[in-house]
């Protein structure tokens, strides 16, 4: 069987390539929901609950398309790195996660609203930061536009520069888990 129509809720030029890339034919549809910030949340379950709004506006409008919502943070330990506000939150990121071994969750959500069907899932992706001057911190965000990115760093984007290593997906740090969605998908061919 083949997928309905398959729209992408998201504004993402990244997770729009990504989706390219599995070679699949889809629309974008931004989603104009506002992200939830509930501090009483954990990354994960933060980013379960917006990838599931973003779905749900752009599927009730489209109840009959297979909806692809995601939302993906940057964490390290408690604290929660989302889109920086400015160029100095950028920094204030960096400066913090610089050193350390962070955790990057990205959470999507497949909805079709007239088959009432909804897959809801979440990986997660160690990465660790070589040590970073503030010269060095400077330049690479110099080098990239990190207001749109979470934790202000795009790894596709001059990451040598600043990530030491990476253990899990690298597309899911990028915005997208590639190899759990096309798995997803097959999964939704198999069984609809």
């Amino acid at each position: 069987m083949t997928l309905p129509t398959l729209i992408l809720a998201s504004a993402s030029p990244r997770r729009a390539e990504l989706l390219r890339g599995l070679g699949l034919d889809f629309t974008v549809i931004t989603s104009a929901v506002e992200e939830a910030h509930q501090e009483d949340f954990t990354a994960r379950e933060l980013c379960l609950v917006n990838a599931y709004r973003k779905a749900r506006v752009v599927a009730k409008l489209h109840p009959q398309a297979l909806v692809l919502g995601a939302d993906t943070l940057v964490y390290l330990g408690t604290t929660l790195y989302g889109k920086p506000a400015d160029m100095a939150d950028a920094q204030r990121m960096l400066r913090e996660l610089a050193g350390h071994t962070h955790q990057v969750v990205t959470a999507v959500c497949l909805l079709h609203l007239e088959r009432h069907h909804c897959r809801l899932f979440a990986e997660t992706t160690n990465v660790t930061f070589k040590a970073l001057t503030e010269a060095q911190i400077t330049a690479y965000l110099a080098a990239i536009q990190p207001l749109d990115k979470a934790g202000a760093y795009a790894i596709q984007d001059h990451g040598d520069q600043i990530v030491e290593r990476i253990s899990g997906s690298f597309s899911n740090v990028v915005g997208l888990p590639v190899e759990r969605v096309k798995h997803e998908l097959a999964s939704w061919r198999r069984h609809r």
